[in-house]
Formats: structure tokens, sequence, C-alpha cells
């Protein structure tokens, strides 16, 4: 089968012939139908996060149809239309009993630390499997397994109060789907923090407060829109020192700053200004959980969540489209919410 795979971290991607791979007895095969192209499978590619072993086919953003199941799967059958958690896990650690899976002792992410969906086809156990409606078409579905996972990860990690403001910083992919669900964990006003107006546009369009960032000014306007309070929750996705120190910034007394962007540089904290006095907390969000997932399919189902839109772009499973997808993000340009591999 073709993959897209990384041999050397700091190089571009490669087309490869490999084999399709082998299922065990609890595992399924699936036959890829849209794989997303996530900012950290930039890092990724840059080495900025490691992944190993390599060569690796990268994509975690999976969804598919199954083509065949081991001899003990009974839940999925072949032709099921599904949508991949991105972790295959034990489910017998003491994080996976706790439902933090994503601290497994034994835990494999795909397009990491196994190989991933830039492919025709991956196998992964079947307990990470989700059946898809009908009604969810495939490059949502592939987005929703971590761009919208992880942001009502983050939003539930910011403990969101009804009436609450929020604001997110970057709106790409996470983002896209933060402001939509902030409104439905309860926020009031959610404002939406970019430096490219066509996002800002689609934010202004699904009800969030626009700020333009473009002159680094987003703390004045926040507080502005806020009546000098600041927000009650910072949502920062995008990893920069830059918005990291912005979200810090806006945060209003007793708010919580959630970083899920990755980095690479350090960011300076004043304890006592930004955090003691405040009452402040700084919470790190790692992914997301299996049991959220259901929850977001329901929101899809109730029209609550949309990610129509948020699709900007499709490329095929080709190493050069999928290289310059890599590309334009780490440059920020291009315009992309989310781009999708379609097979």
């Amino acid at each position: 089968m073709k993959a897209v795979r990384l041999l050397q971290a700091g190089r571009p991607l490669v087309m490869q012939e490999i084999p399709i791979p082998d299922i065990g007895s609890l595992d399924i095969l699936v036959r890829v139908k849209a794989a997303g192209i996530c900012r950290s499978d930039m890092h990724y590619r840059a080495g900025v996060s490691p992944v190993h072993p390599l060569p690796l086919t990268l994509g975690h953003e999976v969804a598919g149809v199954v083509e065949a199941t081991g001899s003990a799967v009974s839940r999925i059958k072949t032709g099921d239309r599904v949508c991949l958690h991105y972790l295959a896990t034990c489910g017998e650690c003491r994080y996976c009993f706790r439902g933090n899976e994503q601290f497994c002792t034994s835990g494999s992410m795909i397009g990491k630390y196994r190989d991933g969906g830039y492919a025709e086809y991956i196998a992964v156990p079947a307990r990470t499997a989700f059946v898809l409606p009908e009604a969810i078409p495939f490059a949502q579905a592939a987005i929703m397994m971590c761009s919208s996972a992880t942001a009502l990860h983050a939003l539930i990690k910011a403990n969101i109060q009804p009436g609450d403001s929020v604001a997110v910083f970057g709106i790409g992919g996470l983002g896209m789907s933060a402001i939509q669900l902030a409104p439905v964990l309860g926020a009031l006003k959610v404002l939406a923090v970019d430096i490219d107006d066509g996002k800002l546009k689609m934010a202004a369009a699904l009800g969030a407060v626009p700020i333009d960032n473009r002159q680094g000014r987003a703390v004045d306007a926040i507080m502005k829109a806020t009546d000098g309070q600041g927000v009650n929750a910072a949502i920062e996705v995008i990893g920069l020192p830059a918005t990291i120190r912005q979200a810090v910034d806006s945060i209003a007394p007793l708010g919580t700053i959630v970083l899920v962007g990755l980095g690479d540089q350090t960011v300076t904290i004043d304890p006592y200004v930004d955090l003691i006095g405040k009452e402040a907390a700084v919470v790190g969000c790692s992914d997301h959980l299996a049991q959220e997932i259901p929850l977001l399919i329901d929101l899809w189902l109730k029209n609550q969540l949309n990610l129509d839109q948020v699709v900007t772009r499709s490329v095929p499973l080709e190493a050069d489209a999928i290289n310059a997808v890599l590309d334009r993000m780490e440059t920020f340009s291009g315009g992309d919410v989310r781009t999708v591999i379609l097979p």
C-alpha cells in the first residue's frame, strides 16, 4: 500500500510502498477515507516533538471504513464507517482505569509512535474506533478526532462556568471548534484572536468577537471587550511565546489559562503578578480523552458543532502535496483552517 512517511526529522515526508498491516485478534484494519493534517504533524516533521521509531507514517486524525476485524472483535464489524481515537491503550493501567488514558503506561499514539493515517490502510485496536453516523462526512470526522476533541478537552480543563468569557488564541482547526464548543459549556462571550482576516470573519460568523492581533494589541482589545476585567478562560492553541504571554495578560482574577499549542521556546511568567495576585491557574492540555468523542458526535447531530467551513482544503495522498501544506503551516501562510488528505 501507499504511505507518506517521515524518514528523518527535519526532512520532507516521503512516499513509500509498504505492506498492508496485519491485525491481531483485538484489532481492526481500516481503509482510510480521510486523514487530517494537524499542526502537530508540522512539529513532528521538524523534530520539535520527537517521533519514533523511524521511518513512520504520520497522521493521527483518521476516519474510514472497516476492511477487516480480528477474531475477538464483536462491537465493530466489516463495512462500518468509523473515526479513530488517536491512542492505542491497554485499558488496564491506573491511568486508563481512571479515564486519563492519554497517560497510559503502554499507550502508543498513532502517527507518532505507531503508523498513522497518511496511508491507504491503518491497523488499530478495535477499542479505539467509534462508529460514525452517515450524517458526518469522513473529512469532518477526521479532524474532529483531534482539533475538536482537543478543543473540548481544553475547555473542560478550563472549568468553564455559565456566563464566563473565553478568549481563544489561534483560529485554526482547534480554535474554530473551541469557539463553537465554548457556548455549549456555558460561555456567554467568546473572543477569537488571530492575524488572518479570513479566519476572523469565519469566527465572527460563528458568533465570536473577532480580535485582530496583527499589531500585537490583542490584550488591549480583550480588556476593552470585557470592560477591563479580562477573560475567565484563555485557550492558547498556537504555542508561540507572544500569544502565551498575551493569554496570561488577558486573564481575569480566578481565571484559567489553558496551554494547548506545541512550541520549543520558553516563556517567562511572574508568579506573583501573573498568577498569585489573581489566584489564576495555568493548566496544560494533553490531547483529549476517548470518552469525549461520543459527546462530539452527539453535538454534531444536534447541530451544535459544524466543521463544514473548517475543512478549507483537501489534497491527495502524495508526499509533495502534504509537504507543501506543512511548509505553509511553518510560515503561518496560506489562510487554510484545516487541510484533509483524501486517499
